[in-house]
């Protein structure tokens, strides 16, 4: 609702009344003065919870202090916290809202809690009986935000119809023996708001699986593998970065002639891979999808094999490192070579970007153009994650004629490029 000046009052003349105007003016004054005197609130600092087992229980301690000159008519706290952590019986004067995932932030949980009582300023005050949370099966790396407000603070534009409280309702209690907190810079007055990290004691397996291909020389075939969060726990990081880096190399006599659009080329024949958002359900994961030309039949034990395995930020949950790779094989059929470059494992994509070209081979001096295929490029997300490809550029067709003997020529090109995911 908009609201009107809080500075001078609006002065309103009559005809021949401005003995009348010089009392409305002065009258202002005090509204000003009066104006100066607000409350601000601010909070204590709220310790970090490390080490607390899934299925048990916590307290949240919270005060503030008003460090304003004026007394607040009410105050409101809200307690927020991410899919690993629940509120447990919630006192009466609080509502409940449940906010399903989107954009770039997970799903939570939020209990917004009513004081209707006056806070005096330069005092501390905290509920008289502390907010339980519980850890559930799948925590792991959880948020908390605190946030105290003079102003009745508004639900979330996606959250569901909340759910009162069964609780009996808490006070807020005065801590006189609490060191105040001191001033804050004055920017937000009517706020202030704490993110408190919680850590359960639990584990995640991270694990890979890798393919097997089969084809004859000349054929395209696709290529998917996957990366998944087993649980039990879900994983959250912080700073929007992938929750992991999967590494891709294709076997060897192979070009590739597509790329997914989560990963990145970083050599010939291997790629990075991000994920979609920096956060993993457990039981959910990813899932990369390439298109790969068979140039030649590599024999022997050489490493003529691509592999998957899980690379990027240190995993200390990941307790089970043995599934944390998989081998790519390839059965070629009916052997022999197309003089393809792919005999170094392919370079279908740019070192930049991550934009595929497929490679061409040759045979019997005539020019041969890579074969290709059209795939799903997947969602598309806005987050800043780590090796997340640009996308990949594919050509069609590209064909030159020349009229010999006439002394004249034609060279069509033909590109198409797809659009890169973040």
């Amino acid at each position: 609702m908009l609201q009107s000046s809080s500075g001078l009052r609006p002065l309103r003349q009559t005809a021949g009344a401005l003995g009348a105007v010089a009392v409305l003016a002065l009258g202002a004054v005090p509204a000003a003065a009066d104006d100066a005197s607000t409350a601000e609130v601010t909070l204590a600092k709220i310790p970090a919870v490390d080490g607390v087992r899934p299925g048990n229980g916590f307290e949240v301690p919270v005060a503030f202090t008003n460090t304003g000159t004026a007394a607040a008519d009410k105050v409101w706290l809200t307690y927020s916290v991410t899919r690993g952590l629940s509120h447990t019986e919630l006192p009466a004067n609080c509502l409940r809202y449940e906010v399903p995932s989107y954009d770039e932030a997970p799903s939570k949980s939020e209990a917004i809690c009513e004081f209707d009582q006056t806070v005096e300023p330069g005092a501390v005050y905290a509920p008289e009986q502390p907010l339980a949370l519980r850890a559930l099966d799948r925590a792991l790396y959880d948020r908390l935000r605190v946030t105290v407000e003079t102003g009745e603070p508004s639900p979330d534009e996606n959250a569901s119809a909340p759910v009162r409280g069964t609780g009996p309702a808490v006070k807020l209690v005065e801590q006189p023996d609490a060191t105040p907190a001191g001033p804050r810079d004055g920017s937000h007055p009517d706020w202030d708001a704490a993110d408190v990290k919680v850590t359960a004691d639990n584990t995640a397996d991270f694990r890979v699986t890798g393919a097997e291909l089969k084809g004859a020389v000349g054929d395209t075939v696709p290529l998917t593998v996957k990366f998944t969060n087993a649980g039990p726990a879900w994983v959250l990081r912080d700073g929007g970065v992938s929750v992991t880096k999967v590494r891709i190399k294709v076997p060897s006599g192979t070009t590739v002639t597509k790329a997914d659009g989560f990963c990145d080329k970083v050599e010939a024949g291997s790629y990075e891979c991000g994920t979609s958002q920096s956060w993993e359900d457990e039981g959910d994961g990813e899932t990369y999808t390439f298109k790969l030309r068979i140039d030649k039949a590599v024999s022997g034990t050489d490493g003529a094999g691509g592999s998957v395995s899980l690379a990027g930020p240190s995993r200390p949950f990941d307790t089970d490192k043995a599934n944390d790779t998989a081998d790519i094989t390839l059965d070629v059929t009916g052997g022999g070579s197309t003089g393809g470059s792919g005999s170094t494992g392919g370079d279908g994509s740019s070192a930049s970007g991550g934009s595929s070209t497929g490679g061409s081979g040759s045979t019997g001096g005539s020019t041969t153009s890579g074969s290709s295929a059209s795939g799903s490029t997947g969602a598309t997300t806005d987050g800043d994650l780590a090796s997340t490809g640009s996308g990949s550029t594919l050509p069609i067709a590209g064909a030159a004629v020349v009229a010999v003997g006439v002394g004249t020529g034609a060279v069509l090109v033909g590109r198409r490029r797809r659009a890169g995911r973040r």
